[in-house]
C-alpha cells in the first residue's frame, strides 16, 4: 500500500473509532460528570439524593419550554440548559423512579393545551408567540404540582423547588402549620397579598390560621408558628404551653422593637404593638427576651439615611444587622447550610437563666464580638447611625439572636389550667365553654421532648429585609431560616439543606472590600459633620432665645453677636465646608479606585489573550530562527 493510501485509510479508521467511541461513551457515561465549580453548582446535594432514594412511586416531571421563543433571551436560554441538566441528574440518581420529559408548546398545539391546563404561565414577549417556561409534576394517582414559571432570579431555590415537588408528589399530604400573628403580612388569606415568606410557606405546608381570640388550638398541627403574637390571656398562654408540652414543636418569633409592626409603612410609627415576648412561657423555660434592642457595629448593614435637605445617603446602621454565616451554628440543621446573611432590624437578645432539668439551649445565630443594647423605645423609631453610636455601650460578649430550645420542659402553670375568661356575648361564651370542656387534661411536664426554635426579631419576615423591591431577587437567607426551622421541626429536615444553594453569579469581593473601606471612612466623616452641625444649630437657638428675652435680637444673627461669637461661627462654617470637600474627595477616590480596577480588567480580558498568543508566537519564531541558523 502506498503511503498516501495508508494515510487516508488510517485517517478514516481513526475518525470511525473516535465517532463510535463518543457515541458509546455518551450512553455509558451519560450520568457521569466532574463538577469543578466553587460551590458544586452542578452536583445534587445530599438532601436531594436522600429524598430521591425514598421515592416509593413513580414521579413524572415535564419540562415545559418554548425553545424558539427562549432562544431570543440569553438569560432564559442559559437557565433552560441549567434546568435541563438538573432534571437529567434527578432522573439518573432516582434509579428510574423519576421520569423526565420535555414538551415545546408551540401555538395551538396539544402541548400548549397541556401547559395551559396544568397552570403553566404564558409570558408575553416582544414577538407574537408567548414564552412557556415551567415544570409540571405528576404522580401515579394523577396528583399534580406545578412550577408556573422558572424565574432565572430564583435560581438559588431551583433544586429546593424540584426536590420539594418530588417529595410532595410522593407523599401528597403536607405538614400542617398553625400561624398566630398580629402582622398583616403573615395573616393574608391563602398567602395572597402577604409577605413572600407566607406564600413560600403555603407552597410547602398546609397553613392553618389561628385567630387572635382563640379559645382552643386547631387539631393535628405538626408545628405551631408564633410570629409577633398578640398579648395573650392566661388561658391562651396555657393552651400554647400544653401544646408544646404534648407535641413539642414550635417556632416563636418575638421582638422588643418591631419596626414592621408599628404601621403600614416600613418605618411608620402608627401602631401601639411594637413589642412581643415569651411571657410566662419564657420564664418557665429559663429563656427571656431582652427589654432593649440589640445593635451590632461589626455586622451593620448599609441602609438609606435621610441626611436632611432632601439628601439620602447609604450608611452602615448598627441596628440593621446582617449576620454572616460565620456567626451561625454550623451543626444545627436549621442553619448548617445557610450561606448568605440573615438580616435583622433592631432585634432583641435571648437571655438564658435556669433551664429545666435535661433541657438544652443552643444558639443558632449570634452577633459579632462587640454588640450593644439600645433602648427599645428609641430603636423602634427612625434612629440615625450617629445617634446609635452615641448610645453604644459594648457588651462583654456576643448576644444570641436565634436559638433552639430542646429537651423536656415544665409547665408555666404549675397550679393547673387557669379559669376560663368567658366572653360577654352569650353565644360566644357558650362556644368557649364547649371548647374548654373538650380540652385535654393539664400536664405539668413534657410528654415528648421539645424542639422550639426562637428568633428574637420579626422584621426578618418582611420582604424589604431580604428581597430586592420590584425585582423579586432574594439576597439574604431570611426566608430560608424560617422555612428550614419549619421543615426541620415538621420532619422534612432533608429539604432544609437545599434552600441556600449558591447562585451562578459571583460577588465581586475585592470591590465589596473597597466599598466597605470607603464607606467606613465616609461614615466617620459624616458623623463628625453631623455633630458639628448640631452644635452650630444648638448655639444659634441659644442666641435666639437670649435675644428674644433681652429684646436686642434684630433678626440679623451676626449683627447681634460679639466679635468672639462671630469668629466662632466663621471657624465652624469653614470646618463644615472643609469636611464637605473631604467627603466629596473620599467619594471621588472611592469611584476612582473602582474605575481603575474596571479598566485594568477590561485591558486584561480584551487584550490579554491576543498579547499572550503573540508572545508565544514570537518565542516560537525566535526558536525556529535560532535552530535554522545553527543548522546552516
Amino acid at each position: 500500500m502506498k503511503a498516501k493510501h495508508y494515510l487516508v485509510a488510517a485517517t478514516a479508521l481513526a475518525t470511525t473509532i473516535f465517532v463510535s467511541g463518543n457515541l458509546v461513551m455518551q450512553n455509558v457515561l451519560s450520568g457521569v460528570r466532574v463538577d469543578f465549580t466553587e460551590n458544586n453548582l452542578y452536583t445534587l446535594s445530599q438532601g436531594t439524593k436522600e429524598t430521591l432514594k425514598t421515592v416509593s412511586e413513580p414521579v413524572e416531571l415535564t419540562f415545559v419550554y418554548t425553545r424558539g421563543v427562549g432562544q431570543d433571551y440569553p438569560a432564559v436560554r442559559a437557565y433552560a440548559a441549567r434546568v435541563r441538566e438538573l432534571l437529567e441528574a434527578y432522573r439518573s440518581q432516582s434509579g428510574g423512579r423519576v421520569m423526565v420529559n420535555e414538551i415545546d408548546p408551540s401555538p395551538f398545539s396539544e402541548a400548549e393545551d397541556e401547559a395551559l391546563a396544568a397552570g403553566v404561565t404564558a409570558i408575553s414577549t416582544s414577538g407574537t408567540d408567548p414564552l412557556y417556561f415551567g415544570i409540571i409534576g405528576r404522580n401515579a394517582v394523577d396528583d399534580q404540582r406545578v412550577i408556573p414559571f422558572l424565574a432565572p432570579e430564583r435560581e438559588v431555590t431551583l433544586e429546593y423547588d424540584l426536590t420539594r415537588m418530588v417529595a410532595r408528589l410522593d407523599d401528597p399530604d403536607p405538614p400542617r402549620v398553625g400561624i398566630l400573628s398580629t402582622l398583616p403580612g403573615m395573616t393574608a388569606p391563602g398567602g395572597e397579598g402577604g409577605y413572600t415568606l407566607l406564600a413560600d410557606i403555603s407552597k410547602s405546608f398546609e397553613v392553618v390560621p389561628v385567630s387572635q381570640e382563640f379559645q382552643s388550638l386547631p387539631e393535628d398541627l405538626d408545628v405551631l408558628f408564633l410570629a409577633h403574637p398578640p398579648e395573650l390571656s392566661a388561658r391562651q398562654s396555657w393552651l400554647i404551653d400544653q401544646y408544646i408540652l404534648r407535641h413539642g414543636r414550635a417556632v416563636i418569633m418575638v421582638d422588643p422593637a418591631a419596626k414592621t409592626a408599628i404601621g403600614g409603612g416600613f418605618l411608620d410609627t402608627a401602631s401601639n404593638h411594637p413589642r412581643s415576648d415569651l411571657g410566662v412561657l419564657g420564664k418557665a423555660w429559663g429563656v427571656t427576651l431582652s427589654e432593649d434592642a440589640v445593635a451590632d457595629a461589626a455586622n451593620a448593614l448599609p441602609v438609606p439615611v435621610d441626611m436632611g435637605n432632601g439628601r439620602m445617603e447609604e450608611l452602615a446602621h448598627p441596628l440593621f444587622i446582617g449576620s454572616p454565616a460565620s456567626d451561625m451554628n454550623r451543626q444545627d440543621l436549621v442553619t448548617a447550610d445557610l450561606t448568605r446573611n440573615v438580616n435583622f432590624g433592631a432585634p432583641g437578645g435571648l437571655l438564658v437563666g435556669r433551664l429545666p432539668d435535661g433541657a438544652t439551649f443552643s444558639p443558632l445565630i449570634s452577633t459579632g464580638p462587640s454588640p450593644s443594647f439600645i433602648d427599645a423605645a428609641e430603636a423602634v423609631r427612625d434612629m440615625k447611625p450617629g445617634d446609635v453610636l452615641k448610645s453604644y455601650r459594648t457588651a462583654p460578649e456576643p448576644l444570641v439572636l436565634a436559638a433552639r430550645l430542646s429537651g423536656p420542659l415544665v409547665s408555666a402553670f404549675p397550679d393547673g389550667a387557669p379559669a376560663l375568661n368567658e366572653p360577654s356575648e352569650p353565644a360566644l361564651a357558650e362556644l368557649a365553654r364547649a371548647e374548654a370542656a373538650n380540652a385535654l387534661p393539664h400536664i405539668s411536664k413534657s410528654a415528648t421532648d421539645a424542639a422550639v426554635v426562637i428568633i428574637a426579631d420579626i422584621d426578618t419576615l418582611a420582604d424589604d429585609f431580604y428581597i430586592i423591591p420590584g425585582r423579586g431577587v432574594v439576597v439574604a437567607d431570611n426566608g430560608a431560616l424560617v422555612l428550614n426551622a419549619l421543615d426541620s421541626l415538621s420532619g422534612g429536615g432533608e429539604l432544609s439543606r437545599l434552600r441556600s444553594r449558591s447562585p451562578s453569579l459571583r460577588s465581586m469581593t475585592r470591590i465589596d472590600r473597597m466599598r466597605e473601606r470607603a464607606e467606613a471612612i465616609y461614615f466617620r466623616q459624616q458623623a463628625e459633620l453631623e455633630n458639628r452641625l448640631a452644635t452650630a444649630q444648638s448655639r444659634l437657638e441659644e442666641l435666639q432665645d437670649i435675644s428674644a428675652t433681652d429684646g436686642f435680637f434684630s433678626g440679623d444673627i451676626e449683627a447681634d453677636l460679639s466679635e468672639d461669637e462671630r469668629a466662632e461661627l466663621t471657624r465652624l462654617r469653614a470646618d463644615i465646608v472643609e469636611l464637605r470637600d473631604r467627603l466629596r474627595s473620599i467619594e471621588r477616590d472611592y469611584r476612582r479606585d473602582i474605575d481603575r480596577l474596571e479598566s485594568m480588567l477590561k485591558l486584561i480580558n480584551i487584550w490579554g489573550g491576543p498579547i499572550l498568543v503573540g508572545l508565544i508566537g514570537l518565542v516560537v519564531w525566535r526558536r525556529q530562527t535560532y535552530r535554522g541558523g545553527r543548522d546552516a
